[in-house]
């Protein structure tokens, strides 16, 4: 067991050392930038099925950066998400459909308009009872978080007398109203005429409301030097021609159509979705094993020294493991996420990646829990135990060392395997500040091809069988340890 408890520990530090590393600097002169896109917003920004990012916004974006000689990495995370995530500094700017509004332009710098829209309302295509903004009286409605859709809804709220329901992405928002559960929603006229075109069984009711202009947007007062290449670059695209030629591709005659251009009239069954998207699957699925492995064993080291404190003669450290695990078990984990990823920012000015933000919420989440259940196990050992070898001459480090830990961690052998599976699941609530693992990899696939329940069950069987695979692992290590 010693040998067990040695190896663990060691494993720990080497992880923390990979963790740790920073990457290289690249020694190419042209400046680089973290852009924050939503992805989910076709067509304006979605994923193809070879996991590049397409789009009005980031073929714009590709070829503006070519024009003006600066380089990207692009972070696709929720439209809300990215706004906070420019204000906290995590990123250099938001390329998402983002219509400038006044509220907006006190905490954003925004580029020239690039695209003039207006807010739509729709409905079911099968909805015959709301015929326009009057009818929604005493009504649920759907709209997007943080969207111009939401606001323009907000605004009129009191005046038809409707009720608002939040989501965090568009399919889900559409979906929501086929099913029956709202009675519509609340979208910008060139993404709804797009969904409708992929298949969304909805219908516009009424003229494009609200009207304004999308821009690129980043942190007030800061950034200065990209806001003007973004600008410059978009002009040198206009006077070419080739901006028209990116947005009739998406949006004008005989524009990109994906069932057209990707299924090539196939079926839209699981096996075809699978074959298109493996890739996309096969990396949201590594991102999801490099998370729950990582975010195990580091807890699994956080959660034996909070188990360890608890049970010291000491009050005060006593006290200390149980106000940690108190704190941290009391937390939601995206509460605990966003305050990583988005609210330290806010108060150090240092960025912190997505991925070292998403392991150290599990490591304090899934920490805490096991530091209960550590303790648990540790006082689970009779007293009398301790006593006797403390009455041979052992001090008390080494009599818990010795004799105290080895049958207390046996103790807690299944809890730690039940931890292992639930850290597994814990990382879909990833997904919210950027980490493309295995979950918002679904919602990608979904915001393309609109085949909500197909990707879903996809993406639920892949959990079960990576769960099923953990679980026997697990098994088995319990049974050479014991």
């Amino acid at each position: 067991m010693n040998k067990w408890l040695k190896g663990l520990v060691a494993t720990g530090i080497m992880l923390l050392g990979l963790v740790a590393v920073p990457h290289s600097i690249s020694a190419d002169a042209k400046p680089n930038y973290t852009i924050a896109t939503d992805t989910t917003y076709p067509p304006f920004e979605f994923q193809t099925q070879n996991g590049s990012y397409r789009g009005i916004d980031m073929d714009m974006l590709k070829a503006i950066s070519k024009e003006e000689g600066f380089t990207y990495t692009l972070k696709p995370m929720s439209f809300n998400a990215g706004v906070q995530a420019v204000q906290a500094g995590q990123v250099d700017g938001l390329l998402a459909g983002m219509s400038i509004t006044p509220e907006r332009k006190q905490s954003f710098d925004f580029s020239t308009p690039y695209y003039k829209t207006g807010v739509v309302v729709a409905v079911d295509g099968k909805n015959k009872s709301i015929k326009s903004l009057d009818d929604l009286k005493g009504k649920k409605v759907a709209v997007k978080t943080g969207t111009a859709g939401a606001q323009y809804a907000q605004s009129i709220q009191k005046k038809y007398d409707f009720k608002l329901s939040f989501f965090n992405d568009s399919n889900t928002m559409y979906n929501d109203v086929t099913v029956g559960n709202t009675v519509a929603c609340f979208e910008d006229q060139p993404v709804m005429g797009y969904a409708i075109k992929q298949g969304t069984t909805l219908k516009v009711i009424t003229k494009p409301a609200n009207t304004g202009g999308y821009g690129f947007g980043v942190k007030k007062g800061q950034n200065a030097k990209l806001l003007k290449s973004f600008d410059d670059g978009y002009a040198k695209i206009v006077k070419s021609g080739e901006y028209d030629k990116i947005v009739s591709h998406y949006v004008g005659k005989g524009a990109y159509n994906y069932k057209a251009n990707a299924a090539k009239n196939e079926k839209p069954t699981i096996w075809n979705i699978i074959k298109d998207n493996k890739s996309a699957l096969r990396d949201g699925l590594i991102k999801t094993i490099e998370l729950t492995v990582f975010g195990i064993l580091l807890a699994a080291l956080w959660g034996l020294f909070l188990g360890v404190l608890g049970v010291m003669p000491s009050k005060l450290l006593r006290g200390l493991s149980t106000t940690i695990i108190y704190l941290f078990r009391g937390l939601p984990m995206l509460v605990l996420a966003f305050f990583i990823y988005i609210g330290l920012p806010n108060l150090t000015g240092q960025k912190i990646p997505a991925f070292t933000a998403g392991l150290i919420t599990l490591i304090l989440n899934e920490g805490a829990y096991i530091g209960s259940f550590v303790k648990g196990g540790f006082l689970s050992v009779d007293k009398g135990q301790l006593e006797a070898a403390r009455s041979l001459g052992l001090p008390y480090g080494k009599a818990m060392r010795k004799v105290v830990m080895p049958q207390g961690i046996r103790l807690t052998i299944p809890s730690f395997i039940n931890q292992f599976i639930i850290t597994l699941k814990d990382t879909s609530i990833l997904s919210a500040i950027g980490i493309v693992e295995l979950t918002q990899t679904g919602t990608l696939i979904i915001a393309r091809n609109l085949q909500g329940f197909r990707v879903w069950l996809i993406i639920g069987a892949m959990y079960l069988i990576v769960i099923t695979l953990l679980t026997w692992l697990s098994n088995w290590i319990e049974k050479r340890i014991k």
